[in-house]
Order: structure tokens, then sequence, then C-alpha cells
């Protein structure tokens, strides 16, 4: 699964992750960084990526028009781009479970 991070996350979470999600990006390497919702999502379904954030609107946004893409919803206040980091490596399979399944739009993470 490719990870396509927002903005409110850190780009260092993407060398720290590339064993286990290759091809996963930040907004900020791709030109999208104070992008619109909309263009974020268009270019994560026609790129094959996850949207991985802490906003709710792109979590409300899978469930009104469905995937692709898909949402992985971080739902956890403050906390370190560490935890973060564990939090993703954590859940893996659970994130892989997740891909497969075609009708599942996002996923929330606490």
């Amino acid at each position: 699964m490719k990870l396509l991070l927002d903005e409110n996350l850190s780009r260092r979470l993407v060398p720290a992750l590339e064993g286990l999600y290759p091809g996963s990006t930040h907004v900020s390497a791709i030109g999208l960084e104070r992008a619109e919702d909309e263009d974020l999502w268009r270019h994560a379904r026609e790129h094959g990526f996850a949207i991985v954030t802490k906003d709710a609107d792109f979590a409300e946004r899978g469930l009104a028009e469905g995937p692709p893409p898909k949402v992985v919803w971080i739902r956890r206040g403050n906390c370190s781009t560490r935890e973060i980091e564990a939090l993703l490596r954590e859940r893996r399979e659970e994130i892989l479970a997740f891909e497969g399944d075609p009708s599942a739009a996002f996923l929330a993470l606490a």
C-alpha cells in the first residue's frame, strides 16, 4: 500500500516507513503541501495512494464518495512523529487488510 501523508503529518515518516509502505510520499514532495482537499483526493485516486491524515474531512469524504482513494485516519491528538510511526508499524496487518477490502472507505487508528 502506498501512503500519501497529509501536511498535518511529518515528512520524516516517509523514509522511516519506506520498507513497510514502498512508494509512499508526503504531500510536500509532490507540490501539494498547501493544496485543496479536492486536489489531494484526485491525486491519490489517480496514482493509487491511500491518504493518511489527522483530518476528519477526508474520512467523511470517503464515506460520502467511497473509495478510491482509501483514507487512514489518525485519531490521536497532539502526538509525536515517533508515536505515529509506531502506530503505522504496529497496525500494518490491519492496514493491509483494509486495503484489500473493496467496500471499506476509511480506517480510523487511535
